[in-house]
């Protein structure tokens, strides 16, 4: 039998992954409207960001949707790990929600790990800096990554290039697809299960009655 409590677990896990969903949607065509004026350059990043706050019109609107959808992405996919756990969702078939939002939230971290260098400012490259150091440090693949990720010898515009194309190609496409994953997987597991108790429900009423 469905309680009470499980049925607002079942629509708070359904709503958030709609929100999910929004949001992901949200960040990746504001990212794609911020594209047609940043450029991905050493030089050219800040300068592009600058024009698009303060001349493009509603820029400054759009790069704070693009930066609150991003945000919030990492925080609703936190919140549905809580209420699937409060839920008691561990079975097997669950396990494409489950990993569906773990993945995510990956992708939501690591989007704005590779945003920190696109806005090209002392704070965003020295802190790039520093946890570049940091992957470096990993053994026997930390010097690769880092090699990957920067492109050269040093921070430039191939280092701006390869977080860009990461962050607005790879990272976008991967949290959509992720999105739409979790929300397929609850929709389906919610039908199957409400299948399966009304099910359950006549053959309990013949047994009870017999």
């Amino acid at each position: 039998m469905i309680t009470n409590w499980d049925f607002r677990l079942r629509r708070l896990a359904t709503v958030l992954s709609v929100a999910i969903l929004t949001l992901s949607l949200l960040a990746a065509i504001t990212g794609i409207l911020l594209g047609f004026y940043y450029q991905p350059t050493a030089g050219g990043a800040y300068y592009s960001l600058t024009k698009i706050t303060n001349e493009v019109p509603f820029g400054w609107l759009i790069r704070s949707l693009h930066n609150m959808a991003g945000n919030l992405l990492i925080v609703f996919g936190l919140i549905q790990l809580v209420v699937m756990f409060l839920g008691e969702k561990f079975r097997r078939s669950w396990l494409a929600g489950w990993f569906s939002n773990i993945f995510l939230i990956l992708a939501g971290i690591g989007a704005g790990w590779t945003a920190m260098l696109l806005d090209w400012n002392q704070e965003g490259f020295w802190r790039f800096r520093i946890e570049l150091g940091i992957i470096e440090s990993i053994p026997l693949v930390g010097k690769e990554i880092s090699s990957i990720l920067v492109g050269g010898s040093g921070v430039t515009t191939v280092t701006v290039a390869h977080l860009y194309a990461l962050h607005s190609y790879v990272l976008s496409a991967v949290a959509v697809s992720l999105a739409v994953i979790h929300l397929v997987s609850l929709l389906i597991l919610h039908r199957s299960e409400v299948k399966e108790k009304e099910v359950k429900m006549p053959l309990n009423s013949v047994v009870s009655d017999s």
